[in-house]
């Protein structure tokens, strides 16, 4: 029997990022092989993880494509990336949480590159005068992912609706983060 790599990394993405416990017999079931095939293709959970690690940072970086981030405002660029994020948001959950493991180890490329990209969007939106300066590009970026990762687990666990995740991610970010006119 040939197992396709990729079905197993979805199988397990979404088994994993509703029980982030899930033991690898767990994950064989959800993928519909038994542990010792499992084991033939990924030798343990860190190995497992490193591939969802690039499989879910391929997902990540093909919703930053579409969202095309240089196109229109910066906010209107944000709505549209946190729009794309939606399909990938458990298992970018599940990798943020999952990635404190391996702390101290070499950040993989693709997060840097992810970074990068939604950094540079904040710096727009701050010189287009239409996000705050006070706040660094960094932090407005690292909290994205934090509300992102917040409405992905708050979704899975029935406490809010799926259909409110672009909207409810982007009036809190874009509330917290839009320029405001000082009055004198």
């Amino acid at each position: 029997m040939t197992v396709d790599r990729e079905q197993v990394l979805r199988a397990a993405a979404a088994l994993l990022s509703r029980k982030g416990s899930a033991t690898m017999d767990e994950v064989a079931r959800a993928a519909g092989i038994g542990r010792a095939t499992l084991h033939r293709h990924f030798a343990g959970r860190d190995t497992l993880v490193r591939a969802l690690e690039d499989y879910g940072l391929r997902e990540l970086e093909t919703a930053i494509s579409a969202a095309r981030l240089d196109e229109d405002s910066a906010a209107d660029a944000l709505r549209r990336l946190v729009a794309e994020s939606e399909r990938c948001a458990p298992l970018f959950a599940f990798l943020v949480t999952e990635n404190q493991l391996f702390e101290g180890e070499d950040v993989h490329e693709g997060w840097q590159r992810a970074d990068r990209r939604i950094v540079a969007l904040v710096k727009r939106g701050q010189e287009e005068g239409v996000f705050r300066i006070d706040l660094t590009a960094v932090w407005i970026a690292e909290a994205l992912f934090g509300l992102i990762s917040s409405a992905a687990w708050a979704i899975q666990s029935g406490r809010i609706a799926a259909r409110d995740y672009t909207f409810m991610i982007t009036e809190l970010l874009l509330g917290g983060v839009t320029r405001r006119s000082v009055e004198k």
